[in-house]
């Protein structure tokens, strides 16, 4: 078990920002098109951070166009350039998959000062 640990370590990424759930971020990603390489940017907010270490994820939610968009994106990955928080949110809980049934200013995070 100690051996899947420091296999593990080993690709870790050491400078992550603080981040937590109910934060907006943003998180720019490495997007290969053809033989083109890419960064693209993808904004909104964190609303769950799931597993550990090397597996870690996070579910960062967005509304463009009235329509919401979540992308899950591995925090660990090389294909992540960095991740970037715009505003701390101020939440009570762990998961927030309420927000999935909110629109407009309802599904807003209130900030953390």
């Amino acid at each position: 078990m100690d051996l899947v640990k420091a296999l593990g370590e080993q690709y870790m990424k050491p400078e992550l920002p603080t981040m937590d759930v109910g934060d907006t971020v943003r998180v720019s990603v490495k997007v290969k098109e053809g033989s083109r390489e890419r960064v693209q940017v993808f904004e909104g907010t964190i609303i769950a951070r799931k597993h550990g270490g090397i597996n870690e994820t996070i579910t960062v939610r967005r509304i463009s166009y009235n329509v919401g968009c979540e992308k899950v994106f591995p925090v660990h990955s090389p294909i992540i350039v960095g991740v970037d928080t715009v505003r701390r949110g101020k939440v009570r809980r762990a998961k927030l998959y309420y927000l999935r049934d909110r629109v407009g200013k309802r599904a807003k995070v209130k900030e953390r000062i």
